[in-house]
């Protein structure tokens, strides 16, 4: 699993609009920066890719492969603001971006690639921006100018991981199903963008510890709490009755599809009682006690985790 990054600052070499969609960016001496990006440019709007940014060295290295040997310049990527010193390769969803006053929220990683409808594409036959551009939208606004230096803040993606079982919790046999689900989640992460971060934790079968670990996680914004054990229908199985008493929404046709995916060919899939549901921006997923039943659930939940966070940090995906 990648490495929780440290923030770190480059320049901005260039900034860049057009006022007409379609058209090259052409750079200019200042932008100017509100709610619905930068002022005069054709990309600004309520949307989630205001401001698009590329690393010069990017561009350096695509100019140095050319077939052609034709040098691409400032804009021509469509890049709004174009960087020194800071590798965007690095960079996630939910990462900021301070240039004096001014904070962005990066909010998708590269784009499409409009091939033939791509000026550059047409002429030299690839495109960087796609694989190594990012899109932010606009947290704070501003004056942004060539020169002025760019801090990197990078967000860890904060996950807990709770056993809910009174014998693990006392030391009477050892906690198998929360590292199954580390294990899963470190695996998934590994070859993804996202600064992820895991911590586990054993509790009891109580639902005031249950419940104040909930509302910590919730409190520290963090993205995703499994829980495991605790969804049967034995007398101290309460997981699914506390979380959602805390829950904001519950999204019941995620447990429902994979009951019934596993349930037609195990019947006994079918008496879980596991929940997913959503607290403040944290999704909480209820998974059951076994280390195989783990597996069957994340292999089903990592599919669509993603596109979750999308929508609770209103990312249009579109």
């Amino acid at each position: 699993m990648p490495k929780p990054l440290s923030e770190k600052t480059g320049t901005v070499v260039a900034v860049n609009i057009s006022t007409e969609k379609g058209t090259v960016k052409h750079p200019v001496p200042r932008i100017v920066l509100d709610a619905a990006g930068i002022r005069g440019d054709a990309h600004a709007g309520s949307w989630h890719r205001q401001i698009s940014l590329l690393a010069q060295e990017s561009v350096e290295e695509f100019n140095k492969l050319s077939p052609t040997g034709r040098k691409i310049t400032s804009g021509e990527f469509a890049e709004n603001i174009l960087t020194r010193g800071l590798d965007l390769r690095e960079f996630a969803p939910l990462d900021r971006l301070m240039i004096g006053a001014v904070e962005l929220e990066v909010t998708q990683i590269g784009k499409k690639c409009h091939g033939d409808s791509c000026a550059i594409y047409r002429e030299v036959g690839s495109c960087v921006m796609p694989h190594e551009g990012i899109f932010t939208r606009v947290i704070r606004g501003g004056e942004v100018r060539p020169g002025d230096a760019i801090r990197f803040m990078p967000r860890p993606l904060k996950i807990r991981v709770l056993t809910l079982s009174d014998r693990a919790s006392r030391g009477e046999y050892q906690d198998q199903s929360g590292p199954a689900v580390v294990e899963e989640l470190k695996a998934f992460f590994a070859c993804k963008r996202w600064h992820a971060e895991i911590e586990a934790e054993i509790l009891p079968d109580d639902e005031t510890l249950l419940e104040e670990a909930l509302r910590a996680a919730a409190a520290a914004k963090t993205a995703f709490v499994f829980t495991t054990g605790g969804t049967g229908i034995g007398p101290r199985d309460i997981t699914p009755e506390v979380v959602t008493r805390m829950a904001d929404k519950i999204v019941p046709g995620v447990m429902e599809g994979i009951r019934v995916k596993y349930g037609l060919e195990k019947p006994n899939a079918l008496l879980s009682r596991s929940v997913a549901a959503v607290s403040g921006e944290t999704v909480i997923f209820t998974l059951p006690g076994s280390v195989k039943a783990v597996q069957e659930y994340l292999s089903e939940l990592t599919k669509i985790m993603e596109h979750m966070l999308f929508m609770l940090h209103r990312f249009d995906t579109h």
